[in-house]
């Protein structure tokens, strides 16, 4: 055996050497080639494969209910497992809904597109898209803040409660109706956000009407001193500009409209209560056995931590309760329908800029044919006095060149009744208020 052994790596010994050696022969050393000649098929194929894999995946910004954030990168797949949406409701925060207004809720999430605001929301989180943007960033900080200042209660301990088969008492649940004039009722994490994108939306909005009411103020007075083409043009611009402001405020406004004429839909956007309402009922079917004849309470209180300070919130669980919700979206309506009769007091005041422009354009062509009547009176009084001027002129035998001093007399007679003539023609125009009055 030993023998055996020891014949095996005498072998194996020379094999790795002879392929050593072919090995130094089909690969000869060879001196680098420079950089710029180095070819990139490499390169360029890892590239085109990490492009395949990334296609369709987009930034996005994760926010969860403690505030924590965080930018991710995910694509449609992903977004429609972790939000529970159709692909469909995807299409609304692509790039041929640029400036569009729509809001749509599903069984577990909201997906919310207002200008450049683009959301997606759920009870636990929210999915920004571009968050980047500089339009994007007042959100994000608002977002952020709003979350410190006014955490949502936390669902994990209803959900611990609810599996462990606990029920409030009707003595606590009577407790807490009578404290809650005394609680602060904080709104749940969706609603939140949504305020907090309405109100950005909002605000966005009303300032950018502001800033264009105040150049279109400027411009038009600039008109009004001076008519030229400049102006004229700066004018029409801004005009413009406006009608697109409007057209925008105009779709927010009506889409928050359809939502409060449809009051059926207002319980679907309380996303935790259907949550904790799921929660309950799965719970409720685990301890079927043990079921406690209580009635539940109309509103639970829930601890939650915020900056080291405990601090007791409460939110009510009753389906038909959107009264919170109705007043987000009236305050909404409200400013939007505020800023549109801004733009519309400001495109009635172009309509009057615009028409006293034409009446000084009118009056001034009024003067300018006045005085082309003024002149052709006066053309054709100087034209009989040279008529006359020009027969006399010619060379015709006549007595009257033999009379002495008839030449002085003559120009005078003829100035004096083409003056006449004149004077006379201005009179008549003047009578039929050719001239003005």
């Amino acid at each position: 055996m030993a023998r055996r052994s020891g014949k095996k790596n005498v072998a194996s010994f020379f094999r790795r050497k002879l392929k050593a050696s072919r090995r130094t022969k089909l690969q000869p050393v060879v001196t680098p080639l420079p950089l710029l000649v180095v070819p990139e098929t490499a390169s360029t194929s890892a590239g085109a494969k990490g492009a395949k894999k990334k296609a369709g995946s987009r930034l996005w910004m994760l926010f969860d209910r403690s505030g924590k954030s965080e930018i991710i990168e995910l694509d449609k797949s992903s977004i429609m497992r972790r939000a529970s949406i159709p692909a469909r409701d995807l299409r609304i925060l692509g790039p041929l809904f640029a400036h569009s207004s729509r809001i749509i809720v599903r069984e577990k999430a909201m997906v919310v597109n207002l200008e450049f605001i683009k959301v997606i929301i759920t009870a636990d989180e929210v999915l920004l898209l571009n968050p980047l943007c500089n339009e994007v960033l007042p959100f994000v900080d608002q977002l952020r803040r709003q979350i410190f200042l006014n955490p949502p209660s936390k669902l994990h301990e209803i959900r611990n409660a609810d599996e462990s088969g606990k029920n409030l008492s009707s003595t606590a649940g009577q407790r807490l109706h009578n404290e809650n004039d005394e609680d602060e009722l904080v709104l749940p994490f969706e609603l939140q956000v949504l305020d907090v994108a309405l109100g950005i939306v909002c605000t966005s909005l009303e300032s950018s009407v502001t800033d264009l009411v105040r150049n279109l103020y400027l411009a038009l007075d600039e008109l009004t001193k001076h008519v030229s083409n400049k102006n004229l043009e700066r004018v029409r611009s801004l005009k413009s500009n406006l009608t697109r402001l409007l057209s925008r405020v105009q779709k927010v406004r009506d889409e928050i409209e359809h939502l409060l004429d449809n009051n059926e839909d207002m319980p679907q956007f309380y996303l935790t209560r259907k949550q904790m309402q799921s929660h309950q009922l799965e719970a409720a079917l685990a301890a079927a056995t043990s079921i406690s004849t209580v009635p539940a309470p109309q509103y639970v209180r829930l601890n939650s931590q915020a900056g080291g300070s405990s601090s007791s919130v409460s939110f009510p669980l009753d389906e038909n309760n959107v009264e919170d919700l109705e007043m987000m979206f009236e305050a909404s309506f409200m400013q939007l329908e505020g800023t549109r009769n801004k733009i519309l007091a400001m495109r009635e005041y172009i309509d009057d800029t615009e028409h006293y422009v034409n009446f000084q354009l009118d009056n001034q062509r009024n003067e300018l044919i006045k005085l082309q009547l003024f002149l052709g009176i006066f053309s054709f009084a100087m034209g009989v006095d040279s008529m006359i001027a020009g027969l006399f002129g010619m060379n015709i035998p006549c007595s009257l060149y033999n009379i002495d001093n008839l030449f002085t007399s003559f120009v005078i007679g003829s100035t004096a009744v083409s003056f006449l003539i004149f004077l006379l023609l201005l009179l008549y125009a003047r009578w039929k208020k050719l001239l003005g009055s």
